[in-house]
């Protein structure tokens, strides 16, 4: 006898989610193998973490010893869709490693709701500490090598530099900065940028909550860093923070208050932000040639290579 199997969200060309908790994902799926670009000559080769997590490695073309920035990097997709291995995301990863002269840790952490949250942080402290093992005699030669762990950074777009936070927090002094690029955060508090495209708003809502179904709500200090029961922004470990936003993106003002109660806290530490005029949620990956993507590439690129 057949069942009926109750969709619980459902967005349109990208995933469709089930009751029963079968999913179907139509975006984030595809898969380009490691290579060499011809362009630029960024290299880049997968490896694994541990079971469950994985990474593409990149490193840009290099004619010399010097020793390089390391990026950590989160993809985005609500912790339930994307892959370091999609074409937009590598093609992204490229560009930057390109522009920025950086070796990147690209992390492919398991994806809600099969994998529910905390599972994405989880795998993301340890895509971590495997990046900081590497600096004490490690195996993988691009970083021991290439890699300056004095200026090691994490980064990520949307629900990515919502992990990117949470890893700065964890990862502490150990971090040089963070680099969040429209990150993911949600509160109870209205914004103006809310209504700037209504029917995301909600769906990142209801999405937040079955990822995470042992949530609290929108105030859950893990999608709300600036909650009352949040860990204190002071005590956040790292030197230096970017905060990059789209001006027509409807998670704008949450970045945007991030970066101001980051600046107002008693955090020592320096925190710098970038809007993109006119430009909504993940304009640099659906127009990676665009004025505007290039120059948050440049932005990025500055910040992580200040001495």
């Amino acid at each position: 006898m057949e069942t009926h199997d109750e969709i619980i969200y459902d967005s349109e060309g990208y995933i469709r989610i089930y009751k029963s908790g079968r999913v179907e994902r139509f975006s984030g799926i595809k898969f380009v193998p490691p290579s060499t670009d011809p362009t630029t000559g960024v290299s880049c080769k997968d490896i694994t973490i541990v079971p469950g997590v994985s990474a593409r490695l990149y490193i840009p073309k290099i004619d010399s010893d010097k020793k390089l920035p390391i990026l950590v990097h989160f993809h985005g997709g609500a912790f339930c869709l994307g892959s370091a291995f999609e074409p937009i995301l590598h093609n992204f990863l490229v560009s930057l490693v390109a522009r920025s002269n950086v070796v990147a840790v690209s992390v492919q952490y398991r994806l809600a709701p099969e994998h529910p949250i905390p599972a994405a942080y989880e795998d993301s402290y340890a895509a971590l500490d495997w990046v900081l093992s590497q600096s004490n005699n490690g195996n993988e030669q691009w970083l021991v090598k290439h890699g300056d762990f004095t200026r090691l950074y994490v980064s990520g777009e949307s629900s990515g530099a919502n992990m990117a936070h949470h890893v700065a927090m964890y990862g502490g002094a150990k971090i040089r900065g963070a680099v969040l690029i429209q990150p993911y955060f949600l509160s109870s508090k209205e914004v103006e940028s809310d209504k700037f495209n209504p029917e995301m708003t909600k769906n990142l809502v209801k999405i937040w909550k079955i990822v995470c179904p042992s949530t609290t709500g929108v105030d859950d200090p893990w999608i709300n860093p600036l909650a009352e029961d949040a860990p204190p922004l002071s005590t956040l470990g790292c030197e230096r923070v970017l905060v990059l936003v789209g001006g027509a993106d409807t998670l704008r003002d949450r970045g945007r208050d991030y970066y101001e109660k980051l600046k107002e806290s008693e955090w020592k530490g320096e925190v710098k932000y970038w809007e993109a005029p006119g430009e909504a949620h993940g304009f640099y990956v659906f127009k990676p040639k665009s004025e505007l993507s290039v120059a948050q590439d440049l932005i990025i690129a500055d910040f992580v290579n200040k001495i």
